[in-house]
């Protein structure tokens, strides 16, 4: 990280870094992602979401493994996985964004099957997550090479500037209301497996469906300042520390 670098996220939202881990780690992640996906019993702690369409018998696929949309909790649950969060070139980047005491929001393998994996709308993060100031990282980790046929991250550079976007519920997703934002601006990132592409929780971003014969599965690991705040209801989940320290009146 540099200042150039820093400059160039604080005013596009987003930096992408190449060969962020080996090809070597890689190749383990999408190994124990298919292991995941063909096990007869999901491990305890982590969740995975059929693609709704598949669901409900709109979309056929070609076995349950080719149905699995989302797997939640790997950086908690998963040790291989787990590493990541503590991944020297990862949080070197992070901490150079959000500074040295830093919280795992959420952690979140986002896969799309070939021939099945559906779009994602147009969305900002933050708008979902109950937390202060909007200014979480997220990472998002490519496994395999994305392509803009198979759904790589589409993103509007600088956008996150403008601060939250009222959104509204569509069939299967939360979006950004109509007229807000123009889809025509987007900027695709292809990524070579192993990139990262880290971003903003304002950015306003997208993914395309996959309409390549080839998987696309990237971890998404989001990142908070430990001073940040929980604005739900209640005192609010104990999150996983990443680094530094927990400051008291924060989040936990």
């Amino acid at each position: 990280m540099n200042d150039d670098m820093r400059a160039r996220y604080a005013n596009d939202g987003y930096l992408v870094m190449d060969a962020l881990v080996s090809a070597e780690m890689c190749a383990e992640l999408r190994e124990r992602v298919d292991e995941l996906i063909h096990a007869e019993a999901v491990p305890n702690g982590i969740v995975m979401q059929v693609e709704p369409r598949v669901e409900r018998g709109e979309r056929r696929a070609a076995s349950r493994a080719h149905a699995i949309r989302k797997i939640d909790g790997l950086a908690v649950n998963d040790p291989l996985f787990r590493a990541l969060t503590a991944h020297g070139a990862i949080l070197d980047v992070v901490k150079a964004l959000l500074g040295p005491n830093l919280k795992l929001f959420r952690n979140s393998l986002l896969l799309k099957p070939p021939s099945v994996g559906s779009a994602k709308g147009w969305h900002q993060d933050s708008p979902y997550w109950p937390i202060q100031p909007m200014a979480l990282c997220s990472l998002w980790l490519a496994l395999d090479d994305a392509t803009t046929e198979n759904g790589c991250m589409v993103v509007l550079p600088g956008q996150h500037m403008r601060g939250p976007l009222a959104h509204q519920a569509v069939c299967d997703d939360y979006v950004i209301e109509d007229g807000l934002i123009d889809p025509a601006m987007g900027v695709a990132v292809p990524m070579p497996a192993g990139s990262g592409l880290f971003f903003h929780s304002l950015l306003p971003h997208y993914t395309a469906p996959n309409t390549s014969s080839h998987w696309r599965r990237a971890m998404v690991l989001s990142f908070m300042s430990a001073d940040s705040r929980y604005t739900g209801d209640g005192p609010g989940p104990v999150y996983a520390h990443v680094a530094g320290e927990t400051l008291e009146g924060c989040v936990r």
